[in-house]
């Protein structure tokens, strides 16, 4: 009897070993850096739409639908219970998803710290050991580093940076991923209602004509100015409040970086500047605010320059957007405050 047992339970460690060597296999890209800026200034925004239709599932097996992807039609749950993800991790706790594993990058989101506190950390590129483990039956990426190897633990979904371009447009697809459309629509009525709120609380302290610029400071001295969908509170700033950008960012490019001597043409009445800086130095933004040009500006001699957390304002998930709309209320607020002691 025993000799039976120890040969069945040999024969499932090989099996098990034989899944996690195929899926490791194919996790041998190169991995994808998202942590710098760059990442969104040279991901170009894509146009591919993914749309779902159910079918009928077999007597007592989980019901499954073909859900189109850039890579073509994928088999899914209709209700997944366990995703795994990469960058979109907020996207789908938005909709009330239930995320097992996400990349670590996350866990620094300052929205998202309570949501993921049972969730855990599956590398980057996604670890095909962890994610095994962790037995999901849904995974959803932005990067494809290894997408055949994931493919090969459960139904994976690639939808590249930019697929969705705007807060509504994003809550709505993974609502649908999630098989929860009911909570995409509460969000998004939720969503609509502070953002009415907030620009209520704005009138008679921002000018009509008022502009709004976003810009990025990095370690390396670079600057960038932002558009409405590339983070940095953009969709908060210019979809949610409807403020104006300044007149020479037409949008097109939702980056573009800039030099010290164009800047003052792509300034606004009111700047908000984050800094990368991981190791913390300082001295960029030090040069920064010394430099002729930076004190010249129109938001600086009025006291409308905003320095603010890289990590806190880098977030562009459905739920850190909701919460930037109060921040940036807040602090505009407080700033016209202070202007009139």
């Amino acid at each position: 009897m025993f000799k039976r047992k120890s040969l069945l339970s040999l024969i499932t460690l090989l099996m098990l070993f034989t899944v996690v060597a195929t899926a490791c296999g194919g996790a041998n890209s190169p991995a994808a850096s998202t942590s710098a800026p760059a990442a969104e200034a040279t991901a170009a925004p894509t146009a591919e739409a993914a749309t779902s239709t159910e079918a009928p599932a077999a007597d007592g097996t989980p019901e499954m639908r073909s859900f189109e992807t850039a890579k073509g039609p994928v088999q899914i749950p209709a209700k997944p219970q366990r995703i795994v993800t990469d960058f979109y991790g907020g996207e789908l706790l938005a909709v009330g998803a239930n995320v097992v594993g996400v990349e670590p990058s996350a866990f620094d989101n300052p929205f998202l710290t309570n949501l993921l506190k049972d969730t855990q950390d599956v590398g980057y590129p996604i670890s095909a050991e962890k994610t095994l483990e962790l037995a999901p039956d849904l995974i959803v990426v932005m990067y494809d580093d290894n997408y055949d190897a994931l493919s090969k633990i459960a139904p994976t979904i690639h939808l590249p940076y930019g697929t969705a371009t705007n807060i509504q447009e994003t809550v709505k697809l993974f609502g649908d991923i999630a098989g929860a459309p009911e909570k995409a629509e509460a969000f998004i009525a939720d969503f609509d209602k502070k953002a009415a709120a907030g620009r209520e609380k704005l009138k008679g302290i921002v000018k009509e004509d008022d502009t709004f610029g976003i810009y990025e400071l990095t370690d390396k001295g670079e600057l960038w100015i932002f558009g409405d969908n590339a983070g940095r509170g953009g969709q908060a700033l210019y979809n949610a409040l409807q403020l104006k950008m300044p007149a020479k960012n037409n949008n097109e490019n939702q980056t573009l970086q800039l030099s010290m001597e164009l800047l003052p043409e792509y300034a606004a009445d009111y700047m908000f500047l984050t800094t990368y800086d991981p190791e913390k130095k300082g001295d960029k933004l030090k040069e920064l605010k010394d430099s002729p040009v930076w004190k010249g500006l129109d938001a600086s001699k009025n006291n409308h320059l905003f320095y603010n957390d890289f990590d806190t304002y880098y977030r562009y998930d459905p739920i850190a957007i909701t919460a930037q709309i109060d921040l940036f209320v807040d602090m505009i607020i407080a700033r016209s405050e202070e202007n009139k002691k």
